[in-house]
């Protein structure tokens, strides 16, 4: 038991719980112990509820099938008691959630235990977490560099060890990127496949609920606790929940893997490109077998995207007017002062970015030319995929072009800030899933070793045969 609960994954814990090596009190403070210790440089949590987590873990039934087990969460998902603050000023101190999200009830009824709240994008737009209207997060890489985004202090506190393991959301990449920066796994499950109740939304046709842990075998785990159909929310499928860990058999034998040509281009960093290249070589060795294949309308994911999520985001945030919950402005003169008020002074300069531009593309006039071209494009991306599953099994690719940046680097250029995700944003605009696993690192100029992600794709409710190609990876590199 010498090695502290936080470095451990959430089947070795498991494991010792129910050996009685180690009680689930022991495991909560000393993940507690390693957030006083280390995230006051990281910061990776907004908020921590040590007083409820020990109780949970005094009353833990450890044969659960998460028994015990702390998980850090995102700041936009609810949890009952807790703030939800989605790193904003809007909501900071004036919110606090009087229920749980689906996700939130059913890590609760597997035995889990939610730990503290994670910083993030403001309302989860960026890919940075450098948009935090609350704090910096930093790399536990290199405390210079962003961790990614907006997942971003989710993907910080697995791979620092002051989580065993975080839930984060992707409506662009928010789980994969910061996974492949950090260098933990980030799975984004297919659309549907987790319920988005309880998840403050930013773009709700693309928004899923996912986990970032140390292994693919750890998020498998968390993906068999929060998937299924939901009532509470109409786009969430009925259908049944396979036992991931069975399709983890270290195998690879006769999985195709498509390498899309528009994916291996320019653009992508040498380090990157050699890390991801001797990953796909391993894949072949465990006896999968590469096929080349195309994508063709990749180019245009990325304006796609922005005018998509641009305008759910703008009619997503119509709600938050300092009228019903939040904070507003002091002593308006009329409700159009409050307004123009509270959102002026609570929103940062990125959400009022994004509610602009998906404002204007819905305009009288325009959204013809731009809303529904994009959801046109939209339907091309989906069939694309549609048509190499049926060449391939699973897609690999970079999860990122690069490394992770330095902080500040990039926040006055949005325009580079959003190619960031061009290899991560296609998968949530055709509603498939996808994983970004470690595959390497890349030297910095200031001699740090910055961690690489292997992204991997699947099918519509593929889930099982990503993480198998991910936990065989991870297997032979152990």
């Amino acid at each position: 038991m010498s090695q502290p609960a936080a470095e451990l994954t959430i089947a070795e814990l498991q494991r010792q719980f129910r050996a009685g090596d180690r009680s689930p009190r022991e495991a909560v403070e000393q993940v507690l112990a390693a957030i006083d210790a280390r995230d006051r440089d990281l910061g990776g949590y907004l908020s921590v509820d040590a007083e409820s987590a020990l109780a949970a873990a005094d009353a833990a039934d450890v044969s659960l099938p998460l028994g015990g087990v702390p998980i850090a969460i995102k700041d936009l998902i609810n949890v009952e008691g807790q703030p939800c603050s989605c790193a904003s000023k809007l909501l900071d101190g004036g919110y606090t959630s009087p229920y749980d999200a689906t996700a939130i009830a059913r890590l609760k009824a597997a035995g889990a235990i939610p730990l503290g709240r994670t910083n993030m994008d403001e309302f989860a737009m960026g890919s940075s977490t450098e948009n935090s209207g609350l704090q910096v997060t930093r790399n536990p890489h290199d405390p210079e560099r962003i961790p990614g985004g907006s997942s971003g202090g989710s993907a910080a506190v697995v791979a620092a060890n002051t989580a065993v393991a975080a839930l984060g959301t992707d409506t662009g990449g928010s789980v994969r990127q910061p996974a492949a920066h950090c260098g933990c796994v980030g799975l984004k499950p297919s659309y549907g496949r987790v319920s988005r109740f309880g998840l403050v939304a930013y773009a709700s046709s693309l928004d899923q609920i996912g986990p970032l842990t140390k292994t693919s075998h750890d998020a498998a785990l968390l993906l068999e606790a929060i998937a299924g159909g939901d009532p509470l929310d109409s786009t969430c499928l009925d259908a049944a929940v396979p036992k991931y860990t069975d399709a983890l058999t270290g195998d690879l034998s006769g999985v195709r893997v498509g390498l899309p040509k528009q994916y291996f281009g320019d653009g992508i960093e040498a380090g990157v490109r050699s890390s991801v290249e001797a990953a796909l070589g391993q894949l072949e060795a465990l006896g999968a077998t590469l096929v080349e294949l195309e994508l063709p309308h990749t180019e245009y994911a990325v304006a796609t995207y922005y005018i998509i999520a641009t305008a759910e985001a703008s009619a997503n945030l119509a709600r938050f007017d300092g009228v019903r919950y939040g904070n507003r402005a002091s002593d308006p003169e009329n409700i159009i002062d409050q307004y123009r008020r509270t959102r002026g002074a609570g929103f940062g300069p990125e959400v009022k970015r994004r509610i602009i531009l998906g404002t204007y593309v819905l305009s009288s006039g325009y959204q013809d030319q731009f809303y529904l071209r994009a959801q046109k494009v939209r339907s091309l991306i989906r069939r694309d995929f549609a048509e190499a599953f049926e060449k391939v099994d699973v897609i690999a690719s970079p999860t990122a072009p690069t490394p992770a940046f330095r902080i500040g680097e990039k926040s006055g250029d949005p325009l580079q800030m959003y190619l960031a995700d061009i290899y991560t944003i296609a998968a949530n605009l055709a509603g498939i899933c996808g994983v970004s696993t470690p595959c390497g690192t890349v030297r910095s100029d200031t001699g740090t070793d910055l961690p690489v992600g292997l992204q991997i794709l699947g099918p519509a409710l593929g889930e099982a045969k990503i993480l198998r190609v991910t936990d065989a990876y991870e297997r032979s590199r152990a």
